[in-house]
């Protein structure tokens, strides 16, 4: 082949990889982000409590029974939409552990304050490094973890009637 012909060649061979790349983007589900995490252990932590600073929580909170970890924050309208439901749940039973993440802790406790708290146990992540950890990309993110602290499903997104009923419920019935 000539030169010309590579020329010609290598924006076309760039356009078609563009192409196809954007074009496998629109059949993509965007709430649909895989977690390496799924059937593993809860990662090691020690964090605070969101109330009592002296307080210190680790993995050892995230086994004994099928539960959801629940990542939020004041800075997410989101977790605000979800928050009713989250406490509609809890009143079903369904045990509920908050992560909050890379946020204010007076925010948050004022926000668990004027909202209610749906949530069993209230951790606080200021820096995000549990969230790094589990692979969290941001608010909100629900982890189903099972009795025996390993993760079953992560759920991207508000947790809302609709996705409880359709695909999350399932999911922690099985986990019972």
């Amino acid at each position: 082949m000539s030169k010309k012909t590579w020329l010609f060649l290598i924006p076309f061979i760039v356009f078609l990889l563009g192409a196809v790349f954007l074009f496998k983007g629109l059949y993509s589900d965007p709430t649909k982000l895989e977690s390496v995490m799924v059937g593993k252990e809860v990662p090691v932590f020690t964090l605070q409590d969101i109330y009592d600073l002296n307080k210190q929580h680790d993995r050892s909170i995230l086994k004994g029974r099928p539960m959801l970890l629940n990542v939020w924050a004041t800075w997410c309208p989101t977790c605000y939409g979800e928050h009713t439901y989250l406490k509609q749940l809890a009143g079903q039973g369904i045990y509920i552990v908050g992560m909050n993440y890379k946020d204010e802790r007076a925010k948050a406790i004022n926000w668990l304050a004027e909202l209610g708290n749906p949530y069993q146990i209230n951790l606080y992540d200021p820096d995000g490094m549990l969230g790094l950890d589990l692979g969290v990309y941001g608010a909100p993110e629900t982890f189903f973890i099972d009795s025996q602290g390993i993760i079953r499903y992560r759920h991207v997104g508000d947790v809302n009637p609709e996705v409880w009923a359709s695909t999350l419920k399932p999911i922690y019935d099985a986990m019972k």
